[in-house]
């Protein structure tokens, strides 16, 4: 009998433990668990100390006048489609020495876990995305440019997609910061694109 009753109270304690440790977890926020969940189109995430914020995604036309603007190339090969992803990059820390890099590692991942990278657009491309340094409040597009008084007011990022990844959702921008980034924090953050 008393093995039984020490028995129980052990078994009680462990119970207690775990429910304890659940609980623990319960109030953890997803960062202090290592998991982040995307931020959403129109929300900034901050990556290597620059707020890159996805403003619209949407598939390009290239028989429409204003997608043939975006991107004057060849239209995509039969199966597949152009997404264009227009974002802006701000450095929105203070200082003289804050200056920081904006990355150009970019990639969609589908729910299936397939990657696609950005299409390298021409040089003269004036809505191309191009990574480069920013002073504090410098952005990618620079204010007063065609790319930030666009429609779409941001720099494009052009991703060939296969048909069959669109519809594997939700598709994820993945942003990776440059190895000049200081620190080891927020060195990766997603975006969820609203395809």
């Amino acid at each position: 009998m008393a093995r039984r009753a020490c028995s129980l109270r052990t078994s009680i304690a462990a119970a207690l433990v775990v429910l304890g440790m659940l609980a623990l977890s319960a109030c953890a926020s997803d960062e202090e668990l290592g998991y982040k969940e995307p931020a959403r189109e129109g929300l900034a995430v901050t990556v290597g100390g620059i707020d890159y914020n996805v403003f619209i995604t949407r598939q390009l036309n290239l028989r429409d006048p204003e997608d043939r603007a975006y991107y004057a190339g060849a239209e995509a090969p039969p199966g597949s489609t152009y997404y264009g992803v227009f974002i802006q990059a701000c450095n929105r820390q203070e200082g003289d020495d804050a200056a920081a890099d904006a990355t150009e590692h970019f990639r969609v991942v589908d729910s299936q876990g397939n990657e696609f990278a950005p299409r390298e657009l021409p040089p003269g491309n004036i809505f191309a995305y191009r990574a480069r340094r920013l002073a504090p409040e410098q952005c990618i597009p620079e204010a007063g440019t065609i790319a930030a008084g666009a429609p779409a007011a941001g720099a494009l990022l052009l991703f060939e997609l296969p048909l069959a990844a669109t519809e594997n959702r939700p598709l994820e921008l993945e942003i990776t910061s440059p190895a000049t980034a200081a620190g080891a924090e927020h060195r990766k953050g997603r975006v969820e694109l609203d395809v």
